[in-house]
């Protein structure tokens, strides 16, 4: 009898497993949603995976079927015409160094690499208005990226140092009797060698009252934050000049950031032939082996539509209700919820162009203005919220879109792996070298390669947001209507230069400040 217990035992025991076993192996059939993130690059959370569907299926189905039109592809890719502006960086004989120096300039930079590339040059222009020996800028830990590269892992700095040796003096780290002017120094305790205080755009009058003081008496000046704390207005031209001169000339990336992307832009130029493309072994071949190959024309564009950029706009990107509740969780925990888009319609933020274009939308607007699916796109990007699924779409109507993943080799990617200053000074020199350069939506690397672009003539185009953000909301629009609003929309954002107004951005808007016409 006892016998028999155990054996019914046993075998209750066993059933349960089985049941189990094929519980779990039935259950991501019921409910695949659950399991989908596994597979792709997608948020981290359950809650907010939803696979968003196309939101302009009408648009993209007429997009998907356009047809190529030889005219308007040579007109597309035409080098920008010359408009006339040369750079002008000042007098050759620029005056000589003063022979004493009033003390030493430290700074510390916070943000990405186009916000810290702009402190850079504002530092160099202190210094100059303080006659300060300025040290090498300390880049700040970005809290989004958690990317600890220093100025050395980016920058060249011999190359910046010697540019700029008959403008200021620059040396790579304080003399030993300095050597406690740290972070760490100033985290601890009120120090009177810090400023901590110095306005957004200040003036150059507020450095000779507030920090001149301060290098005369110590002999240092330690500015914490420095981020926008020198005005783009009222400053001399040999100070904007100098601006310009560091931004565009002294600030060049370390050797191994500009070789990767020289090896980039050449396989954009010369990818490989149909009897290579079924080998991965192409993308470790050098560069000089591109035969009698013509070179091919490219796009680069610049996705930023990461999870900080989606929720901080407030907009709806199709991702239903368990979207909008995570963006909205996350607003909370980073801004406390104070976000100024909050307040208005997602209607409202996209008839204001406020909203980043998806990768749907944008790819709708390179295949209105004429870029057909054979157009190679270089996607400059470091993280796509939503992953490959919101970047399926992109992909669909441009199947030639490639990034440093699919050109690069692990092997190759190895120095600049979850560095996130460094991939984007591989994007920078990519789209530095492209023939036309776009940005999904305006931010420091738009503004910055605009910049660059405009100060080197060179073709970048400007999506108009609020054109862009009312045409998507119109449902009924046919591919034609849509076509035909965005190319004349567009006639006068392909690199026109745009001379700079009060307030603006010398970075962004060089000229006439840093460009003379000729």
């Amino acid at each position: 009898m006892m016998r028999l217990n155990y054996q019914r035992h046993c075998y209750q025991l066993l059933r349960r497993k089985a049941m189990c076993g094929l519980f779990v192996l039935i259950f991501p059939l019921i409910f695949p949603c659950l399991f989908t993130p596994f597979t792709h690059a997608s948020p981290s959370t359950f809650s907010e995976w939803n696979v968003p569907k196309p939101r302009h299926l009408r648009l993209l189905r007429s997009a998907l079927q356009r047809e190529r039109l030889t005219g308007e592809q040579s007109d597309l890719w035409a080098p920008l015409a010359d408009q006339g502006w040369r750079p002008y960086l000042g007098s050759v004989n620029a005056p000589s160094l003063p022979q004493k120096s009033e003390g030493y300039l430290q700074v510390f930079l916070d943000g990405g690499l186009n916000q810290q590339r702009m402190g850079i040059c504002d530092a160099v222009a202190v210094a100059k208005i303080l006659n300060a020996t300025l040290v090498i800028p300390h880049l700040e830990v970005n809290p989004v990226w958690q990317d600890s590269s220093s100025f050395v892992d980016i920058f060249d700095v011999d190359h910046f140092m010697n540019v700029l040796k008959d403008d200021i003096p620059i040396i790579k780290a304080l003399p030993d009797e300095f050597s406690w002017s740290t972070r760490e120094y100033y985290a601890t305790a009120i120090r009177g060698t810090r400023i901590k205080r110095a306005p957004v755009h200040a003036s150059a009058n507020w450095y000779l009252e507030n920090v001149f003081p301060v290098l005369q008496s110590n002999g240092i000046a330690a500015i914490s934050p420095f981020s926008h704390r020198l005005s783009f207005d009222n400053l001399p031209s040999e100070i904007q000049q100098l601006r310009c001169k560091v931004n565009f000339k002294a600030l060049v990336f370390v050797p191994h950031i500009r070789a990767l992307g020289d090896a980039l832009v050449h396989r954009l130029r010369y990818p490989p032939g149909q009897s290579q493309a079924s080998s991965t072994d192409y993308l470790r071949e050098t560069t000089d082996q591109n035969g009698k190959q013509n070179p091919q024309k490219f796009v680069v564009l610049h996705l930023r539509f990461d999870k900080d950029m989606a929720a901080h706009s407030a907009c709806d990107f199709g991702g239903g209700k368990a979207e909008k509740l995570a963006l909205a969780k996350y607003r909370q925990t980073i801004w406390q919820g104070r976000v100024l888009n909050s307040q208005f319609t997602d209607k409202e933020l996209r008839s204001q162009g406020r909203c980043p274009l998806t990768p749907e939308e944008i790819g709708l607007l390179l295949a209105a203005l004429g870029f057909d699916n054979n157009t190679r796109l270089y996607l400059a990007s470091h993280k796509v919220y939503g992953g490959e699924a919101r970047i399926s779409t992109l992909r669909n109507l441009f199947p030639l879109m490639e990034d440093k993943k699919s050109l690069a080799s692990s092997a190759e990617r190895v120095h600049i792996k979850g560095k996130a200053s460094l991939l984007a000074a591989v994007d920078y020199h990519v789209g530095m070298h492209s023939d036309i350069f776009v940005s999904a939506s305006p931010g420091n690397m738009h503004n910055a390669l605009v910049g660059h672009r405009t100060f080197e003539n060179m073709k970048t185009i400007r999506p108009n947001m609020v054109l862009l953000g009312q045409l998507f909301l119109n449902k009924n629009i046919s591919w034609s209507q849509f076509r035909q609003a965005v190319v004349e929309g567009h006639q006068n954002r392909q690199g026109q230069l745009r001379l700079r107004k009060p307030k603006q951005s010398i970075y962004t808007y060089p000229a006439p400040d840093c460009m003379c016409h000729a």
